[in-house]
């Protein structure tokens, strides 16, 4: 019992991370109106302003893995948790279009860095009967975040044009809490310990995290893993893309594209402007957005509670075929003009549904598992850095789309990448439930 509430106090320090990136990618749904008003903004030049945070999640996702594996996850961390402070500030008093996108872009570095560091941190203080369940913790932190940013920017859109100063500006608060968290008894990763020479602190803290029967079981298995690759040759990036190990990279690469091209963000980020468009006014639109925020947390609940009982495969099969008739159904609404603002809005939350139960949680989960211990920091930065180029390309396009060939014609495509996606999970993702990190790099050779 005490390995457990210690095991869980830190997964929960460490999924602050994640509240922080929910925040930071929500936050601006309120805002959208008011800074294009602001600023005098085009569609496109909207789209390019929300969008830049994911060019910075790219950068932050491409380096992180590499700067994870030389200093440790812990340090990465506290970097995180100022860039957090730093950015969220910067945004709120931006004085001009210009300074707001530079500090959206750092905002998403903050972001990146979390998408990659904080499922690989979980992962690897995890036992592997409750990996996937702990593992999913993080996006159970995002979900709260974005859920945090739809009720704070209902709470302060009536505080005049100035409003999306006070929206940009509430991840500052949490940042600082999060730095303060880690300056706790947080621990390193026992993995990147044992891995630098450290086997003595490694397994003080594995003790602590999950007791002495586990420790005797999969200790030898870590050791044994970590010397294997201490024995090869350094991977080189260029590896990423030969032979079998290119082929277990482009699964990761590819699921986590499906995870963004089937239209998450932007729907998360315009989610007021789609309620509008169906004919809601703003306030109703946002109060709409917070039951978007409260079906997503409660969804990722269900993902929590199946992915070590179901399987990771099982989950993405039945997401992505909700998600395809939930998007089909919004598109013919929409294409057809004949609009039902109840139908949309069940629709809608019944894609939030089976996203949050399926593609939100699980991709992190099966990216967090495929690769070899060898390439798993470059992997990982590779195939969080696809999620947000895909994001990138969502979030600035959607704008577009909407303005020039309508929503029916965005949802449709959105519904067509879904398609896409359930028939490359049926194909290609293998089932890792249950299974030690070492086995499953084992099955994949």
């Amino acid at each position: 019992m005490k390995n457990s509430k210690y095991l869980y106090a830190n997964i929960c320090i460490a999924a602050t991370g994640g509240l922080l990136f929910g925040l930071n990618m929500a936050g601006i749904a309120g805002a959208n109106d008011l800074i294009r008003n602001e600023f005098n903004l085009s569609a496109t030049s909207l789209g390019t302003v929300a969008a830049l945070l994911t060019i910075g999640c790219l950068i932050g996702a491409l380096f992180t893995g590499k700067f994870a594996e030389r200093y440790g996850r812990k340090p990465v961390m506290k970097i995180i948790s100022l860039l957090y402070i730093i950015s969220s500030l910067g945004c709120s008093f931006a004085n001009s279009a210009s300074l707001l996108a530079v500090f959206r872009i750092l905002s998403g570095l903050a972001v990146g860095a979390t998408s990659v560091v904080i499922p690989m941190y979980i992962s690897e203080i995890s036992p592997a009967k409750k990996r996937g369940q702990l593992v999913s913790m993080n996006q159970f932190a995002v979900t709260i975040g974005i859920l945090l940013a739809y009720v704070a920017d209902y709470l302060l859109i009536g505080l005049g044009d100035d409003s999306w100063r006070y929206m940009l500006g509430v991840p500052a608060i949490f940042g600082l809490l999060f730095f303060i968290l880690l300056l706790t008894s947080f621990p390193e990763s026992p993995r990147w310990l044992l891995a630098s020479g450290k086997e003595n602190e490694a397994k003080k803290i594995l003790l602590k995290l999950a007791g002495k029967a586990t420790v005797e079981k999969e200790l030898p298995e870590m050791k044994n893993s970590i010397e294997l690759d201490r024995n090869k040759s350094k991977a080189s990036f260029s590896e990423l893309f030969k032979g079998k190990t290119g082929k277990v990279v482009l699964i990761g690469c590819l699921i986590a594209s499906f995870q963004q091209i089937t239209g998450i963000n932007a729907i998360i980020i315009y989610a007021p402007d789609i309620f509008q468009s169906a004919g809601s006014m703003q306030s109703d639109s946002l109060i709409q957005s917070i039951l978007v925020g409260v079906i997503n947390f409660l969804m990722t609940i269900v993902a929590i509670w199946l992915v070590d009982r179901k399987g990771r495969k099982t989950l993405l099969l039945w997401g992505a075929a909700g998600m395809i008739l939930s998007l089909g159904f919004l598109s013919y609404q929409f294409a057809s003009g004949a609009l039902n603002n109840l139908a949309i809005m069940i629709s809608l939350l019944l894609y939030i549904s089976f996203f949050a139960a399926s593609f939100a949680p699980v991709v992190w989960v099966v990216i967090s598992e495929i690769y070899p211990g060898r390439i798993k920091e470059m992997a990982m930065s590779l195939s969080t850095a696809v999620v947000w180029l895909c994001s990138f390309l969502t979030v600035q396009f959607a704008p577009v789309i909407k303005d020039q060939l309508g929503l029916g014609w965005l949802f449709g495509i959105f519904a067509f990448f879904s398609v896409l996606s359930y028939i490359f999970v049926k194909f290609f993702i293998p089932e890792t439930k249950g299974k030690t990190l070492e086995q499953i790099e084992i099955e994949l050779r």
